[in-house]
């Protein structure tokens, strides 16, 4: 793969994850920490097992590391760093209860021989379920969760690299632009149909009406394999119908901490 040359459609083949064993059950403030709802402890293990399984099956490698102490989020492993195969850069959580993980990603890739070929200071804010690398485009949600000085900061060094930049503004029901919308082949996207037409020039588009706020959030294995949570209704039936393999699993758990299926998984290289 050439430096820095990312493309989300492309075959998963290596991804960190950090399965819940103890953080994310132990939280003081729920809002704080942007957790809907308490978890059931045996059912959020199984179900993160399973999702690790089904990686696996697929041809994926994939690396556990522990969660950060303290940060019941860190499990959501997407949003902490801007991996691009062989470097990555160093974001800066939107969310305050948040700061502190992209430290700890940053020392764990460091540690994999990624080199770090740029970071987000304040104010800017930038993570990584608003960040989509589709190459050459590179898509860039402005969010409640990235802000526009984040995403300046992210397209000088985007822009460098030999990305186009598309920045998008997130819709309201959306927590991240992965919310909305996931590459799923070489030019084609699913996304929900309040993403704008002009964003997604270049690709071919296969809508859904979006009623949750994870109904474009999916996980692509890659070879027309695509992880769904499993009440995602219309993605699995729109996915079925364009030919894709889905593959249905229960995230009911990560769902109440206002995640989806690709949060939990950092990919390292697709090709």
């Amino acid at each position: 793969m050439l430096h820095a040359i990312f493309h989300d459609g492309k075959t998963l083949k290596k991804a960190i994850v950090s399965p819940p064993e103890k953080e994310y059950f132990h939280i003081d403030n729920l809002e704080a920490h942007n957790i809907r709802e308490v978890v059931n402890i045996e059912k959020t293990k199984e179900q993160h097992r399973i999702l690790r399984h089904t990686m696996r099956a697929a041809g994926v490698e994939v690396t556990e590391i522990p969660e950060l102490p303290g940060h019941p989020n860190s499990i959501f492993t997407m949003d902490t760093a801007l991996s691009l195969g062989d470097c990555f850069i160093k974001l800066r959580m939107g969310l305050p209860t948040r700061r502190g993980e992209e430290i700890w990603m940053a020392k764990i890739l460091g540690d994999l021989k990624l080199e770090k070929i740029g970071e987000i200071i304040a104010p800017g804010t930038a993570e990584g379920g608003d960040l989509i690398p589709a190459y050459p485009y590179f898509f860039i949600g402005h969010s409640r969760r990235t802000n526009m000085e984040g995403a300046k900061q992210l397209s000088r060094i985007l822009n460098s690299l030999g990305y186009e930049i598309r920045i998008v503004k997130v819709p309201d029901l959306h927590l991240h632009l992965g919310g909305a919308m996931t590459i799923i082949g070489e030019d084609k996207v699913l996304a929900c149909k309040s993403i704008p037409d002009e964003s997604l020039k270049n690709f071919e588009v296969i809508r859904i009406d979006c009623k949750f706020f994870i109904s474009g959030n999916v996980i692509n294995l890659g070879n027309e394999k695509i992880i769904v949570e499993k009440r995602n209704k219309e993605a699995c039936s729109i996915l079925s119908k364009e030919g894709y393999e889905v593959i249905p699993l229960d995230f009911s758990e990560f769902v109440k901490g206002s995640g989806g299926p690709s949060c939990l998984i950092l990919p390292l290289e697709r090709g």
